[in-house]
């Protein structure tokens, strides 16, 4: 795999580190460059792909998503809810008291 024009250097690695607050071991530094630059070698792949005439696929952000009313309820379910309550009192939850 050929390496990307203006490939990564293990004093950029060493930089990327600092500017980030990682601490990486001196011998780690080129061979972290190098799958950098593996990485960029493969993005640079994607520039040989034929685009021409493929449709732009749609994303969530350009769908319509089916909206439901802003209702607010108390889900109809307080009966169920309450059934595992150890204590419960007129529809709320009794709990210990937590300040004197």
């Amino acid at each position: 795999m050929a390496q990307p024009k203006n490939g990564v250097t293990a004093d950029d690695v060493k930089k990327i580190a600092k500017l980030s607050r990682l601490h990486v071991e001196a011998d780690r530094l080129q061979p972290i460059a190098e799958d950098l630059n593996g990485i960029l070698a493969w993005i640079e792949q994607l520039s040989e792909v034929d685009v021409e005439g493929v449709e732009p696929m749609t994303s969530a952000v350009d769908m319509a998503a089916p909206m439901r009313a802003d209702k607010v309820t108390d889900g109809g379910k307080r009966d169920d809810v309450l059934k595992n309550a150890p204590k419960s009192d007129d529809g709320f939850f009794v709990v210990p008291r937590s300040v004197e």
